[in-house]
């Protein structure tokens, strides 16, 4: 009797760090997508108050059911990290609220190259030249995907952009960066408790600057509200994942895809069609992320 012969796996085109990034990408445009939806009504302290508390509630539960402490293993980071995506969390929403939304999402978006030049120094992780090209690529697209007014251009009429709202967003994408490079020193801990740590401090200090200008929603909107936090707990977990598996400016890197993502988004249901330069700037985002993906894979 003829045994069946076991036949070798085919090699994945992508691997599990950066297949864990792009869904992270995915649900974090989705989240864009939604909190851009409540935000019509719903002012975004309030809206961070109801994601934190969102995803307390579902990583709580997912720590009970694994039987895992929330205090993990190395505290002080932990609290770090909290601490750092706290602050980075404000920064970008002040940056929202200030300057054009091209202009902050490409600022914003200036963490992986930071992640990319601080990551030899605070990690030992020297990014390949596949690595590096991919970032810039990346990054090139972000900026044709936004078009930001200070580099293309835009009418006579236009306001300066906000110096105060520039300098923090700067200040975010700079703390961003360095929340991605303390996940990925977190490589030890369980994706779970290190995502529970975040909502920890965002919901006591977004407290008071979400009472004054407190909405409460409608029954659409808190709907809505759920999504975020949906999209908010599964982003962050397979973030976290990614940070685990792959070097920090490799898995940032990719992160970049959460922009075409969003242009998608915009298509469907925002009904705002993008022109040529967002075409190819999404090309250059997908060509970037390739690049990343099929870099040769280095040690952890």
């Amino acid at each position: 009797m003829s045994t069946p012969t076991d036949t070798p796996a085919r090699p994945s085109l992508l691997s599990p760090g950066v297949r864990a990034m792009l869904w992270a990408a995915l649900a974090f445009s989705v989240m864009s997508a939604m909190v851009k939806l409540a935000g019509s009504r719903i002012p975004s302290p309030e809206i961070a108050i109801f994601r934190g508390a969102i995803t307390l509630v579902m990583s709580g539960i997912a720590l009970r059911r694994a039987g895992l402490s929330p205090w993990g293993k190395d505290t002080r980071w932990l609290l770090v990290r909290g601490v750092l995506g706290c602050v980075g969390l404000h920064s970008y929403y002040y940056a929202l609220t200030t300057l054009p939304l091209a202009e902050a999402t490409v600022i914003q978006f200036l963490n992986p190259v930071l992640v990319a030049a601080l990551a030899p120094f605070a990690l030992g992780e020297k990014p390949g030249p596949r690595d590096v090209l991919g970032t810039l690529a990346g990054f090139a697209g972000v900026l044709l995907i936004a078009r930001p007014t200070t580099l293309f251009g835009g009418n006579a009429s236009d306001a300066p952009l906000s110096l105060s709202g520039v300098l923090v967003g700067l200040f975010g994408a700079f703390v961003s960066a360095l929340v991605y490079l303390v996940v990925r020193k977190l490589k030890d801990e369980d994706a779970r408790v290190v995502v529970f740590q975040l909502p920890l401090l965002v919901i006591p200090l977004t407290l008071p600057l979400a009472w004054p200008v407190w909405t409460w929603p409608t029954p659409f909107e808190w709907l809505v509200l759920l999504g975020v936090g949906i999209a908010t707990q599964i982003g962050q977990v397979k973030m976290t994942e990614s940070l685990q598996q792959e070097t920090a400016a490799r898995a940032t890197a990719v992160s970049f895809a959460q922009v075409a993502f969003a242009m998608g988004w915009s298509v469907l249901f925002f009904h705002e069609l993008p022109s040529l330069t967002t075409w190819l700037g999404a090309a250059l985002v997908f060509a970037g992320t390739l690049l990343v993906a099929r870099s040769p894979k280095k040690k952890a």
